[in-house]
Formats: structure tokens, C-alpha cells, sequence
């Protein structure tokens, strides 16, 4: 069955090169500032060993995103809004976590300056992924960020969120994100 759009063909997977059964896994900034530096939660802590049983068992591509910030940030819209240094490149908080970052050797990582990754976006729209899984932190700023971006490029393609491999600022704001993500069809697992 085809879908068009006004008469255009629209390709139900990456851009419509085939339909390969490929699957994608998303690491979102398990950075030590998020997990314990200037941002760090107890919860970021909890799913740190989860987080990497996942990127090991995986079968699939995985790729990280990383927050990453110029020392100018407190003069920027999200520092004005976000009063808190973190994630400076080159700093340790910027730094991904040390368990992670051993699983991230040989892998695609995109930094990004702000909460969602458009070069994220861009990479996975070219590729043929028929699923994608994101996992990491903030569940209600990055992942719902990442998460909404993806399904606005792909929407017939399917995007799940891992709740057990994600921690939000708040248990309270993980669980309304989680609950926004899935109002937009975006599955949480």
C-alpha cells in the first residue's frame, strides 16, 4: 500500500531507498554534568548500569548525542532561561559518563548546542531505520526534544522511548513527559 501526500509518494522508511529491517539506538547526553555534576540527579545515577546493559545488548546501530555548550552559556537563551553552567565543551561535567563512554568508542556521536539534534535528525531521515529507540536523560528536556524532532521527520516510522533507561529533573516531569511522548505516538517501553 502506498501513502502519498497531494499525489507525492511518501516513503514509509528513512528515504524510501528499500525497505531494510535496520534499527537505531539514540544515547542521549549520559554526560557526568546530568548524571552527577552541576545537574546530576540520583535518579541519572540509577540508570547508568541500565543505559549500558542496553547499548550492549543492542542490536542494532547506536549513536550518542552529547549537550555541548561554549563558555558563553549563561549569556545564551537557554543560560538565561537555565541559569546553570554545564556541559562545557572540554570540561569534565561535559564529558560522557565512564561507562558509557567505553561503549561509545568507534560509534557516531552528535553534539548539539541545544535540547534537540537537528544533524540527529538529518542522519537517521537518510537512513533506512525502521525502528528507533531512544534512551538517557533528561526524559522531559532532551529525549521528548529528540524524540518529537524524529517523529516530525519520520512519522511513519517507529520511535519508541525505554522509560527504565531514562530519568527526568524530577520523577514528576519524567512521568509527564513520558505521558506527552505517547499522546504523539511515540511508544514507551
Amino acid at each position: 500500500m502506498e501513502i502519498t501526500d497531494g499525489g507525492k509518494p511518501i516513503p514509509l522508511h528513512g528515504k524510501g531507498r528499500g525497505v531494510i529491517m535496520s534499527k537505531i539506538l539514540v544515547v542521549i547526553d549520559m554526560q557526568n554534568d546530568f548524571i552527577t555534576g552541576s545537574l546530576g540527579t540520583a535518579e541519572a545515577q540509577k540508570i547508568v548500569d541500565k543505559v549500558a546493559d542496553r547499548i550492549e545488548s543492542f542490536e542494532g546501530e547506536v549513536v550518542f548525542t552529547m549537550d555541548t555548550h561554549a563558555s558563553i552559556y549563561l549569556l545564551t537563551q537557554e543560560g538565561k532561561n537555565l541559569p546553570v553552567q554545564h556541559c562545557i565543551r572540554g570540561s569534565e561535567g561535559w564529558k560522557l559518563n565512564k561507562k558509557i563512554e567505553s561503549l561509545s568508542e568507534h560509534r557516531r556521536i552528535f553534539e548539539k548546542p541545544t535540547f534537540g539534534s537537528i544533524e540527529l535528525a538529518n542522519y537517521i531521515a537518510d537512513g533506512d531505520y525502521t525502528e528507533i529507540e531512544l534512551v538517557g536523560l533528561c526524559t522531559d528536556i532532551c529525549v521528548i526534544s529528540n524524540a518529537l524532532l524524529l517523529k516530525a521527520y519520520l512519522p511513519e516510522t517507529k520511535i519508541s522511548v525505554n522509560a527504565a533507561c531514562c530519568a527526568g529533573v524530577t520523577p514528576e516531569s519524567h512521568e509527564n513527559a513520558l505521558s506527552a511522548m505517547k499522546m504523539c505516538q511515540i511508544e514507551i517501553i
